[in-house]
C-alpha cells in the first residue's frame, strides 16, 4: 500500500510538473513537485522509499526535460535519502520542522544539481540565490499543504458524510 501511494504521488506529481512547466516566478521554476513528492515520501515512509523514489522520478523527469539524463536523478536520490534519515532522527511532525526540511531539502537538490552540471560539462558551478530562495519557500509551502491534506482529509470526508446522513 505504500509503495502504491508513492508511487501514484510521484505519478502525479510529474504530471502536474509537466503541466506547469512553464509557470515562472521571477525568472525561475517556481515549483518543483518531484522534490516535494520525494521528500514527503521520504519523511513519511523511510529513507529506502525516498531513495527508490528520488532515482525513479528524477530519471523520469530528466528523460522528459532533456539534457543529461541522471544528473537531476542522482541529486533527487540523495535528497531523498538523506530527508528520509533525517525525518527518522528527529520528530518532523510539526509544520516548521516539515517546513524547514522540505525548504532544505530543495536547497541541497538545486545544489547537487547545479555541481553534477559544473562537472559534467566543465563549467563554473553558478547558483542563483533569489529563485533558489522562492522555489524553496513555494516547495515548502506546498509539502505542508501536502502534509495537511493527507492528514486532514479522512477526518473532513467522514464528517461531511456524516452530516449528510443526519438530513
Amino acid at each position: 500500500m505504500r509503495i502504491a501511494f508513492g508511487i501514484l504521488a510521484l505519478i502525479g506529481a510529474l504530471a502536474l510538473q509537466t503541466t506547469i512547466s512553464g509557470l515562472t516566478l521571477g525568472g525561475a521554476r517556481s515549483v518543483n513537485l518531484v522534490v516535494v513528492a520525494v521528500v514527503y515520501a521520504a519523511l513519511t515512509f523511510g529513507p529506502v522509499a525516498g531513495l527508490f523514489l528520488g532515482t525513479a522520478g528524477g530519471l523520469v523527469q530528466d528523460a522528459l526535460a532533456g539534457g543529461i539524463v541522471g544528473v537531476g536523478s542522482l541529486a533527487k536520490t540523495l535528497v531523498g535519502f538523506l530527508a528520509g534519515v533525517l525525518g527518522a532522527q528527529f520528530i518532523v511532525a510539526q509544520p516548521f520542522p516539515r517546513f524547514v526540511m522540505f525548504v532544505g531539502a530543495t536547497a541541497l537538490h538545486e545544489v547537487c544539481y547545479e555541481g553534477l552540471y559544473a562537472l559534467v560539462e566543465a563549467r563554473p558551478f553558478r547558483l542563483h540565490y533569489q529563485p533558489l530562495l522562492i522555489q524553496a519557500g513555494v516547495n515548502g509551502l506546498v509539502g505542508l499543504l501536502a502534509f495537511f491534506l493527507v492528514e486532514r482529509m479522512p477526518g473532513l470526508l467522514q464528517r461531511r458524510r456524516a452530516r449528510r446522513g443526519r438530513y
